[in-house]
Parts: structure tokens; sequence; C-alpha cells
């Protein structure tokens, strides 16, 4: 176990090393032990030496210069200069709730960015502003569309938080695929298989190999096969894939550059756009009803389901739950990292002369 606050000042550190500010260091730093704090171990600190690896192909700037190149009073395009996405996904959500404030909602699109880390604190920041956020990202093509045996499309998650009253906020995380890909770099790590219908392998068949990718396969969308499901994954896919770089200029579909991870470490073959791609949104509750009314419904809503008749053993969870709860315990008791991670961060710390 590490405690939050060791594992935070080391991460800024080793932002600040290699040229971030102390203030982007301290943001950047922010986010991923946040994703450590709420369970979300695959996009916390795991993912700091992915960072580093992108400085050093010369894929991150860490004094990026981040601007509006296009907007109108509720929408806006945000260029990252290839700065950290860490770092960009805040800025142009402090963009969507200054805009929501005036007119309602804002909606920004984002190129020439980098990975951001988990959706869910990009969405959480509207909640400050007592707004509904929604974050979205395309990423490196490591999914295979239904039918497909090409790599097409990016985990491309979906984060939405909503606000309640007495209640704690609904926020809903996931991937529009069967698994995150960093859940297959823990199994990875442990020498552990996959279950079955999250990986199929470079032919298009069922296999638990969780090196699967690395072997010429894919992931599957959520829902993992036809039978079940997977071509509504494949849709959600795309409409993160259209709305983060289609509509932004950013990279899409099988051109998104791949994170600097897990043997990823090139570049896309081919351009169509800058960087990879972010889509974010904020409204204002009073844009559709009295915002103390809303959130008294919330609260309703929040109460019934989890009163909802469940099987023994397994009470009703609303989106938020399990990362909320986890994060009580890890600020309590500390953050458990994975040897491989330990050794990274190390690593990490013996290059920049920081100590771990």
């Amino acid at each position: 176990m590490i405690k939050e606050k060791r594992l935070r000042s080391f991460t800024e550190r080793i932002f600040k090393a290699f040229g971030c500010s102390t203030k982007d260091a301290r943001l950047a730093a922010d986010v991923l032990v946040s994703a450590d704090l709420r369970g979300v171990d695959s996009h916390g600190t795991a993912r700091l030496a992915g960072y580093v690896r992108l400085y050093d192909n010369g894929r991150l700037n860490p004094t990026p210069q981040i601007r509006i190149i296009h907007e109108t009073p509720s929408t806006a395009v945000i260029d990252g200069d290839k700065g950290l996405g860490l770092v960009v996904a805040p800025f142009a959500m402090k963009v969507a709730m200054k805009k929501a404030k005036r007119y309602g909602s804002g909606w920004i699109s984002v190129q020439n960015s980098n990975h951001f880390g988990i959706a869910g604190y990009h969405s959480m920041l509207a909640l400050q502003e007592d707004m509904i956020g929604w974050a979205m990202t395309n990423a490196a093509p490591l999914v295979v569309p239904t039918f497909a045996t090409e790599k097409m499309l990016g985990t491309n998650p979906i984060a939405v938080s909503v606000p309640a009253g007495k209640q704690p906020p609904f926020v809903a995380d996931f991937a529009t695929t069967a698994v995150a890909y960093g859940k297959l770099e823990i199994l990875q790590r442990k020498g552990l298989p996959a279950p079955i219908g999250w990986v199929q392998d470079a032919n298009g068949g069922s296999t638990d190999d969780s090196n699967a990718i690395k072997n010429g396969g894919g992931l599957l969308p959520l829902g993992g096969d036809r039978e079940h499901g997977s071509h509504k994954g494949y849709g959600l896919g795309a409409v993160v894939d259209i709305f983060s770089g289609v509509l932004s200029g950013a990279n899409f579909g099988p051109w998104v550059p791949p994170f600097a991870t897990a043997g990823f470490h090139g570049v896309a073959a081919e351009q169509v756009g800058k960087g990879t791609g972010h889509f974010l949104g904020a409204m204002r509750i009073d844009g559709f009803r009295p915002k103390e009314e809303f959130k008294e419904s919330m609260d309703t809503w929040i109460k019934r389901f989890r009163e909802a008749k469940h099987i023994s053993g397994s009470p009703v969870l609303i989106p938020g739950d399990p990362e909320r709860e986890l994060e009580k315990i890890r600020r309590a008791d500390g953050i458990p990292l994975n040897e491989k991670v330990i050794e990274d961060l190390k690593g990490l710390g013996e290059r920049f002369n920081v100590k771990f």
C-alpha cells in the first residue's frame, strides 16, 4: 500500500521533471491518482510510464498552448497542441461549463490531444457547478467491429455525471468494449487468461489469450458477439469516434495514434487529422426544469433503484457507487499497486532522480 499523498507527490514531480509546469503537473497527477483512488487501476499511475514514453517519442508537448480555434455561443473546437489529455480535457470542460452558464449548455470537441485518463474525472468537473457533465474520447484502434478481423476503433469510453440532492451523484463511466484494455494489461502482468467474450484471435475466433491483441487479435465491442449485442457496443464506440474525431478534426477510426504502452509505441500509418480527439459537454439543469426540483427527483430515482428487488447478496447499485466506496477505503488505508507498476515507477524515479 502507498498513501495517496506520497503517490500524488511522486507523480507530480515526474510530470515536472520532463517539463510540465507546476500547475499542469499537479492537475495531471490529480487525474491519475483519482483513478487509483476510485479503483480504476488500469488508468491511474500505472499509465505514468506511458506518458513519459509519449514525451520520449516526440508525441507529447509538456508546455502546450491550448487554444480555441473555432466557436459559436454554445460550441467550440479546441486544439490541445499535443499536450497531456489529462490537462487538455479539463481545460475543455471549463470552457463547456462557462458556455453552459451563459447559454444553457456548452459542447466542446478537441483535436491534437493525447490520452486523457478516466473519462469520469472530466465529466465530474461539471458537478462542481451543479451541472450534468459529459466526456468521451476516441483511442488507439484495438477493437474489431462486429464481423470484422481488422482493428478499427478504440475502447472509446463515455462518462455522464448527474448531480442529485441528498443522494450522491450518478456517475456512469464505461468503455464501449467488453472490457477496457487496461484490464487485459493487468491479466498480462499476472500471467492469467482472459474471460471468453473479451477478445478474439487473429482469425476472428473466440480465445482466452490475454495477449491476443499483441498476437494479431482484437478487443470485442460491448456485448462480445453478435448474439449478445456486440453490434450495439460497436455502434456506441462509433458514435464516440465520430463526435471525438470526425467532428473535431482529430484522427479517427484506424488512424488514431496509439498510446505509448504495452508495445504500441509507434504512430498511426496514416494521418487524417490531428492527434487524439475528445468530446465534452456541460448542461445547466435549469435549462430544462428548476434545479432543486430536478435534484429532488434524482434522489427519488436513486432511492427507488436501490430498493429494487434483487438477487440475494447482490443489492442494486447506482453507477458510481463502487468507485465512491473504494475511494473512502483507499484514502484511509492507502492505494495497492501491482508489482510491475511499482517497478515502472521506481524506474521513472531513478531516471528523473525522484525518490519513490
